[in-house]
């Protein structure tokens, strides 16, 4: 991981961690927010697909192909064009617009495939085959894991540094590479690591559960970005026995923490990293004060417009009252 660290550190921002007083009122803790949705490419992904993409290139890769529900996409073709490589993306057919089109900007070509994993993984295989491209994958690579978990290394050293000590980590969890890296990141430091998941895809939880990835029967999330049904076999290794709680976020608390994030600290988050929010929250609410400083990874801003403005519009939960 500390290779990792010094490989990116010229590539990638260092994004600020935020402290919020109105936040930390909800639930009575002190919530130190990394702001991964200042990210280049909007999100943490850029990490891992860089890292992975830096070592691909050494080996002479001829271009990368890569599945993803969005995020990485985008950062396997940010990391593609930075080394001139040809990169095809498959995405979900249902893909976020603004995904989509951010993907495009960057030069990549997109195809799409169904709505699941499997299927997405499926025309990947297709597409490496028919052009001898090299795979990215967002769960399995451990080059991508160890860049992921440079995000969480670093927010423990910001709040280090203004004296600050976290009792825990919340992360979301898809695939599983953010959730992999923090724990990678906090072994051995004393911080309890929290995965925060949608409860319409429990793919972590019932993993931990079965004592092995399984595929879950997943209901529409807004968390567009942790909507895979399956943990990866990577992800799992490495979080089995060191997440302390996995957290089913409900879908009405994901778009209350969107919209508390906006309207408290002044950030604009997709769901996925509104999911991490509302994990905290939670968690800190059961602890019963137990828990005073919780570090929560902001995965990604990767959101259109049309979200927010519903989200405006709708009426406010309990939580941002």
């Amino acid at each position: 991981m500390e290779r990792a660290a010094h490989r990116l550190a010229p590539h990638v921002r260092r994004t600020p961690v935020i402290r919020s007083d109105e936040l930390d009122s909800l639930a009575s803790a002190r919530f130190w927010l990394k702001a991964e949705n200042l990210q280049r490419g909007g999100s943490f992904k850029i990490r891992g697909a860089l890292h992975s993409v830096d070592q691909l290139v050494t080996a002479g890769c001829p271009g990368v192909v890569a599945q993803s529900t969005g995020n990485h996409a985008i950062a396997v073709a940010l990391a593609a064009r930075a080394h001139g490589l040809p990169a095809v993306l498959v995405l979900p057919t249902d893909a976020s617009e603004a995904k989509v089109r951010r993907i495009r900007d960057a030069g990549a070509q997109v195809v799409f495939a169904g709505t699941s994993l499997a299927e997405r993984s499926a025309v990947v295989g297709e597409l490496r085959e028919q052009y001898g491209y090299r795979v990215v994958d967002p769960y399995e690579d451990f080059n991508v894991v160890a860049g992921q978990a440079t995000a969480t290394a670093e927010l423990l050293s910001q709040v280090n540094a203004v004296g600050g000590s976290l009792d825990a980590v919340v992360l979301p969890v898809g695939g599983g590479s953010a959730i992999a890296g923090a724990c990678l990141a906090a072994e051995g430091v004393g911080v309890a690591v929290v995965a925060a998941e949608p409860a319409a895809v429990p793919a972590l939880g019932a993993a931990l559960r079965a004592g092995k990835p399984v595929t879950v029967a997943s209901q529409p999330t807004m968390a567009d970005g942790l909507r895979p049904d399956r943990i990866g076999q990577l992800p799992f290794s490495l979080v089995h026995g060191a997440v302390t709680t996995v957290v089913e976020v409900e879908e009405t608390e994901i778009a209350d923490a969107m919209r508390v994030v906006l309207e408290r600290v002044r950030l604009v988050v997709e769901p996925s990293a509104a999911t991490a929010l509302a994990g905290a929250l939670r968690f800190a609410i059961s602890s019963g004060g137990s828990v005073s400083d919780i570090g929560v990874l902001l995965s990604g801003g990767n959101v259109d417009a049309r979200t927010i403005g519903s989200l405006l519009l709708s009426d406010s939960t309990q939580i941002s009252r």
